[in-house]
């Protein structure tokens, strides 16, 4: 069967629609997707019945509000379509009102303190702008989640607002422009997912991956990503096996899966989509990563979306590739040929240019996690503190504007390989830099801190409100402006001398870099504790309130949420460790120890020699680390007993940052030499080799 015959099958889409409904409630409908408006009972009645009807012909029973609350993953509660009819029989039926609106409990998800436990109803709101769809026999449908009281308690209710915050505020801009046949504007995202597979025995026989995500304890193999030799490389055919049928099931959900490789470390690979309006991007990101998982373990894989499961080698990303493209299909980040006669196009590279610089924090914040603080600063991660690459055409076009001086424009240069038989090409004006956080790549920026396991949702809100305030600011002038031409020259030349400390196009993870950023007064905030303190900062409280993307309220109760799950990670972890150093590393090495111990008694028995034998000195490695060891044992157990004796969740995140992470690693360090001294056969787990390299099919 051809791609295209089952692309999408599983989606109630527009053909779906248009098929199924009257062109009356289908036009409805669509005003409802594409303009906002409010849509009426009847017609939901219609679209319900017609959903239903779609739903049940392809197999389903039931149907589901498929939210994202703030635990970073789905929630869904399965109702069926039954209703109870004469005779004892049941007939399927689905109603507009059941459609549109949901009811959950909102006490037991996190709610920063919005809700009480005995405060417990919650809504889920149908939105109509991301497909219904159909997954393992149930009818999913994408819904904003909130309080009683109305407020958000999900991550797609403000990423909604603030789509809406940044059309109007482009809207005003491109008016400006003569735009006159542009009607909205929508920010699309291309969320690249990397991951690890792994095999699902080794995967059991390690508490840490089942608990936490990621190996507490792990010595470096032999070799790890070395030789380079992993990346782009030959898929192994079991893998290869497993990317086929994760493109089948993503297909069927309409998630335009287009490119996956083997990533750089042993084990490391990527999927990256075609872009998709930012909300459905990040619908389609989470259903990629739930079905990653599902199809891993059909192949005997686990799929680990951890942002650092090993230690040594690459952490996996997910890079947030944002643009901006109008509904006429013109995406108002492309330079074009003479990028700097396109003042459209400078303008609103200006509006991001300032947007980064003044809300750099909150970027570093929306990526913000506890496993995200391990990955960021090496190994193609870029560092903690923010900066934009432009690339040497742009930078140099910038640097001409603010000095008033002619751009010496460039000629395209042909790409020369020294082989007359391979076909000369335009060499791109810029090449790539993989240690920036945000790097312009042609008609898109692309944000490369987020963590693999995060939603898309959090940083996208983020970037589209602060692009959307410096817009605001600009239609604001050149609404009012005298003469157009003259005041948006100086507005652009303007936000290029004010901002330009937040450009950078050389190597992020250099030192000069980090002393270089403390100069031009960027923020390097480098543990999650540190971002989230700037979180409620006046300047983004003032953001999110002014354009109604988050109520002061809402703030509040996600920085409680953001610090209480940092704090729930390092503990678990914490615990993990001592389960796995108490009950297995320190038994096995005490026991490999009594071996050795046993054998330098036989020898000695037999022989007076003098000179330290293998096993002497061992054993005395051995115990001296095991006596390291166990003392950072002791040291983590009696700091746990004091971690929920600090007065609040924002002393309890500083406490796990200063207090239990330090004696973490120590710990982790005594273990991981321990490793290498006892015998393969008596330690207690698999190694990083048999991790890494242990699909050979």
């Amino acid at each position: 069967m051809m791609v295209s015959d089952y692309f999408g099958c599983m989606v109630f889409n527009d053909e779906v629609m248009k098929a199924k409904l009257e062109p009356e409630a289908y036009q409805s409908l669509q005003r409802t997707i594409q303009d906002g408006r409010s849509l009426n009972l009847s017609v939901a009645n219609a679209v319900a019945n017609a959903m239903k009807e779609w739903a049940v012909s392809l197999g389903a029973t039931h149907y589901t509000h498929w939210f994202q609350p703030m635990t970073g993953i789905t929630a869904e509660k399965h109702d069926s379509f039954i209703s109870p009819a004469k005779g004892g029989k049941v007939i399927m039926e689905f109603s507009g009102k059941e459609l549109i609106r949901g009811e959950t409990d909102a006490s037991s998800f996190p709610s920063g303190g919005l809700r009480a436990t005995f405060e417990a109803r919650g809504y889920t709101a149908w939105d109509a702008t991301s497909y219904a769809f159909i997954k393992d026999g149930v009818l999913c449908i994408p819904t904003a989640f909130c309080s009683y009281g109305g407020e958000a308690l999900d991550k797609k209710t403000p990423l909604l607002r603030s789509m809406e915050t940044i059309n109007r505020q482009t809207m005003r801009v491109l008016k400006l422009f003569g735009n006159e046949d542009v009607t909205s504007v929508k920010t699309t995202v291309g969320p690249e997912q990397e991951y690890f597979l792994v095999d699902k025995d080794c995967y059991k026989r390690r508490k840490d991956l089942m608990y936490t995500g990621r190996t507490l304890f792990g010595s470096k193999p032999p070799k790890g990503q070395e030789t380079e030799g992993h990346y782009y490389g030959v898929i192994k055919p079991r893998v290869q096996a497993f990317m086929k049928d994760l493109d089948v099931e993503l297909w069927k959900l309409g998630v335009l899966a287009k490119t996956e490789h083997n990533e750089a470390a042993p084990s490391q690979h990527e999927l990256a989509p075609i872009f998709a309006s930012t909300n459905i991007a990040a619908d389609h990101n989470q259903l990629t990563m739930e079905i990653m998982q599902k199809i891993a373990k059909k192949h005997d894989f686990v799929c680990l979306l951890h942002e650092k499961p090993f230690e040594g080698v690459n952490g996996s990303g997910k890079h947030n590739n944002w643009s901006l493209s109008t509904n006429t299909g013109v995406n108002l980040l492309e330079p074009g040929d003479t990028p700097q006669e396109n003042a459209q196009f400078l303008l609103f590279l200006c509006a991001v240019l300032k947007a980064v610089d003044e809300y750099q924090d909150l970027l570093r914040i929306s990526v913000a996690s506890a496993g995200n603080d391990h990955r960021l600063g090496a190994n193609e991660a870029p560092p903690a503190i923010v900066s934009i690459f432009l690339g040497e055409e742009l930078t140099d076009i910038l640097h001409a504007i603010e000095s008033d001086s002619q751009y010496d424009v460039k000629e395209k240069q042909l790409m020369r390989v020294g082989v007359h038989t391979l076909p000369k090409f335009p060499k791109d004006s810029t090449d790539r830099n993989r240690t920036s956080p945000f790097a312009f790549t042609g008609n898109k920026f692309e944000f490369r801190m987020l963590g693999s396991s995060a939603s898309v949702s959090e940083a996208n809100t983020v970037l589209n409100t602060a692009v959307a305030e410096s817009l605001r600011q600009f239609a604001d002038l050149l609404e009012n402006a005298e003469d157009f031409e003259k005041t948006l020259h100086q507005l652009i030349k303007d936000v290029i001398s004010k901002h330009k400390r937040i450009v950078f196009n050389g190597n992020g993870y250099d030192d000069a870099w980090i002393q270089e950023a403390e100069k031009r007064g960027l923020s390097n905030l480098k543990t999650t504790p540190d971002a989230l303190a700037h979180y409620l900062d006046e300047k983004n409280v003032a953001l999110f309130t002014s354009h109604k993307v988050y109520g002061e309220k809402e703030m509040q109760s996600r920085l409680e949420i953001f610090l209480d799950n940092y704090c729930q990670i390092i503990e678990i972890e914490a615990r993990t460790m001592l389960d796995m150093a108490s009950k297995d590393i320190l038994p096995a090495v005490s026991e490999y120890s009594g071996l050795l111990c046993n054998t330098l008694l036989a020898k000695k028995a037999v022989s007076k020699a003098v000179d330290k034998s293998y096993e002497q000195e061992m054993v005395e490695r051995i115990s001296t680390l095991t006596a390291l060891a166990y003392a950072d044992v002791k040291k983590l157990q009696f700091v746990l007993t004091s971690l929920h004796k600090e007065p609040n969740v924002t002393a309890r995140a500083n406490y796990c940052k200063d207090r239990i992470l330090p004696i973490m690693q120590s710990l982790r360090a005594s273990a991981d030499e321990l490793e290498t001294l006892v015998s393969a056969d008596s330690w207690p787990f698999p190694n990083y080799g048999e991790l890494l390299f242990g699909i050979i099919e």
